[in-house]
């Protein structure tokens, strides 16, 4: 939990479209370019202006929504599931055979860092102390501070990075804290607020990537420097070691580590784009040398001597060996570092063709890969058999066909924690042992809803390019299939992230008892089927993505499932582009759309905070081929007046500083403008989770729900 391996996936963390014909005339040109947009003012995050129309959307809206007599009691409801003390602590090993766990409850709405060993988390009632608590320190600082991550330094992990936010921002603040003292270190290391990429060398010595002033980030606004700082050394004279481009996403340094803590090679990760990197190895000398690994890559872990990456291309290594898009690789370090170019690579895992692999890490001895056949979900151990000799594999014995993921991984031992999960199935945690093969289950999740009657299938749908698109319905065995189930589809189709079977109290909660139907979409350019699935959305294919969702709703209809009238679609940040892309092409499908924290106007993604950090998923808008494709889809520019737009329920962070609130506010707007009701509300703090903390997140749930009852149930169902 507060220790992992840093690399390029962790640092972030063409042609034109033809689009369906709108179900009604355009009888309004679409909105106007850039230089004539009327609601430039409204990128003004805290402008006056601007403040005063988030605060005049947000009473109106707060004011119809929670007004329903439904609110409350869904909004209740929201709440017990969330700060329920029976939840599973989720746990990450620490160094002493300890287990760390961030918890937040009624009493913490902020939450604490609190620690128990292994033997006691094991039990059912583990006894835990408290490692420092934030609602203390914020009240104690007068600081709305939200906890961000902690950053421990090998191997005894007493001193910590503690990173804090103002309200939920990615900007943090970082800060020294001694976990066995329990306080923050006098005169100890202190980082000002920025996006920072900070690492542990030694006692007396980090790794730093911060706002240095001009010329030290880049345009996506995060580090574009590495320094080399040492304890007592003013930040701002700590040497510069390496330096990117303005045109880069990211820098980050990281180390590799030995099992005893001890550092094998450090290691730089320059992200050009999202997707593409290069890796330096930094020298005794803190001179740097390129290693050769392939653009689009992710270096996963090291073990056993062996630095293991995925390449999500197609490679040709410099010695000759020929690998797939998907494969998991390693390098012997020591022969890496010694000869670069000439180290030989070798094969440790081939997904099939609907397989993909989700999550890489590394217990002492094991490679540890979550590997997912066709959305179904295992735990594979894998360890180097010696020189050449290959990789052993075996199966951890887990429960199948649900969603199986690492939670945390020991470095100092083979143990490990997964999680198991499945729409109708409570979450379980189960203790495996990755050396002996063994696992058993430590934890459950009561049941939050009442799934009796329910179950889940999974269809597919043909897209507009006949290729098959899998989605999973949750729904009462009994359902009719006239068309009048309340049904809402959720997706999200970008950043090769999949959307996997997992247990949402609130959704079995708010929605499923209540007899509606919840489906997840798995269109392309997601994850689900590895790297070629997302490749095949990306730039001037986004539009088939698009087309994939929309694919899937008209299923629905056809199938019986539901009908215009009782389909509504929900998804957030990518996901909102989603939303607003199926608003603007195909509303006469839709009767709601939650479009949470979203990007709208992607002619200026680019320029609005992290924007820039995603032209390799979307193009470049100043590139006028690239805009072309991208105009052609971007929701700001097609809303219509005219259309069968549904009443939609916009909502977004003030705070977030990563997809710009903009979007949301100016996609409200235009919509008004143009003649259509619209429900907008804007939480202050958040940042792009669009909840600072439980009570927050409670309320955005009760106001989704209340929207989406309100639009597709039956009043006499509600």
């Amino acid at each position: 939990m507060f220790r992992r391996l840093g690399a390029s996936a962790a640092v972030l963390a063409c042609i034109a479209m033809t689009l369906p014909a709108p179900t009604l005339a355009q009888e309004t040109p679409a909105a106007p370019a850039e230089s004539d947009d009327p609601y430039l003012w409204l990128e003004e995050i805290h402008g006056e202006r601007a403040m005063e129309w988030v605060e005049q959307h947000n009473a109106a809206s707060l004011g119809r929504l929670q007004s329903d007599p439904l609110y409350d009691t869904l909004h209740q409801q929201a709440l017990d599931i969330l700060q329920a003390t029976d939840r599973i602590p989720m746990p990450g090993f620490t160094r002493g055979g300890y287990v760390d766990n961030f918890w937040q409850d009624a009493n913490h709405v902020r939450g604490i860092w609190r620690r128990t060993t292994l033997d006691s988390y094991r039990t059912p009632t583990p006894e835990w102390t408290t490692i420092l608590d934030f609602d203390a320190l914020a009240e104690a600082e007068g600081e709305n501070w939200v906890y961000k991550g902690a950053n421990c330094l090998s191997p005894d992990e007493r001193y910590c990075l503690v990173s804090l936010s103002d309200g939920g921002r990615d900007a943090v603040t970082i800060r020294e804290y001694d976990t066995v003292e329990r306080r923050f270190v006098e005169d100890g290391i202190v980082i000002p607020e920025a996006k920072s990429q900070v690492s542990w060398l030694d006692r007396d010595h980090l790794l730093v990537g911060t706002d240095f002033g001009a010329g030290s980030m880049t345009d996506s606004g995060y580090p574009m420097t590495v320094r080399h700082w040492t304890r007592g050394q003013p930040l701002s004279e700590a040497p510069e070691i390496f330096r990117g481009q303005q045109t880069d996403v990211a820098v980050a340094g990281y180390t590799l580590r030995e099992p005893d803590g001890e550092i094998a090679a450090t290691l730089i990760n320059r992200s050009i784009t999202f997707y593409e990197s290069e890796t330096w190895l930094v020298n005794d000398d803190l001179s740097v040398t390129q290693l050769p690994l392939p653009a689009r890559s992710d270096i996963n872990a090291y073990v056993g001597g062996r630095l293991v990456f995925s390449t999500n291309q197609d490679w040709t290594a410099p010695t000759g060996e020929a690998f797939t898009s998907g494969d998991l690789i390693a390098y012997d370090l020591d022969e890496l570092m010694a000869d670069p170019t000439g180290a030989r690579p070798e094969l440790v895992l081939r997904p099939g063709e609907r397989d993909a692999i989700e999550g890489v890490t590394n217990t002492r001895n094991e490679l540890v890969v979550a590997l997912y056949e066709n959305v179904r979900g295992s735990v594979i151990v894998l360890r180097p058999e010696g020189d050449g000799d290959g990789w052993s594999r075996r199966r951890l014995p887990l429960p199948e066909n649900v969603t199986v993921g690492v939670v945390s991984a020991s470095e100092e031992d083979d143990w490990l924690f997964a999680s198991v999960s499945g729409y109708l199935n409570p979450s379980s945690l189960w203790l495996a042992d990755a050396a002996a093969g063994t696992a058993e289950q430590v934890k459950s999740l009561p049941a939050r809803f009442n799934a009796e009657g329910l179950v889940v299938e999974q269809f597919e749908a043909r897209s507009a390019d006949g290729t098959m698109i899998p989605y999973f319905v949750v729904h009462r065995e009994d359902m009719p299939m006239d068309g009048s189930n309340p049904t809402l589809l959720y997706g999200y189709g970008g950043f090769q992230s999949s959307l996997l079977p997992g247990y949402s109290a609130t959704v079995g909660r708010l929605w499923l008892e209540r007899g509606g139907v919840y489906v997840v979409a798995n269109t392309r350019g997601g994850g689900e089927f590895g790297p070629r699935w997302h490749q095949a959305a990306l730039q001037e294919n986004r539009q088939r993505a698009h087309e994939d969702f929309q694919a899937i709703a008209q299923d629905l209809i056809t199938r019986g499932i539901t009908s215009q009238p009782h389909l509504g679609i929900m998804g957030g940040s990518q996901g909102g582009l989603f939303m607003g892309a199926m608003l603007t092409q195909r509303p006469d499908l839709i009767n709601a759309a939650v479009i949470q924290v979203p990007l709208f106007d992607m002619l200026r993604f680019h320029r609005l905070l992290a924007g820039a950090s995603w032209i390799a998923e979307y193009g470049n808008p100043d590139i006028p081929e690239q805009r072309a494709w991208i105009e052609a889809y971007s929701p700001y520019q097609n809303l219509r007046a005219g259309q069968p737009y549904p009443e939609v329920f916009i909502h977004t962070s003030t705070a977030d500083d990563r997809v710009h609130p903009g979007h949301a506010r100016k996609a409200a707007a235009r919509l008004e403008e143009l003649g259509y009701p619209v429900l907008y509300f804007e939480n202050t703090d958040g940042g792009h989770a669009a909840g600072a903390n439980l009570l927050h997140t409670a309320r955005r749930i009760a106001l989704e729900y209340t929207y989406l009852s309100r639009r597709l149930m039956p009043q006499t169902d509600q």
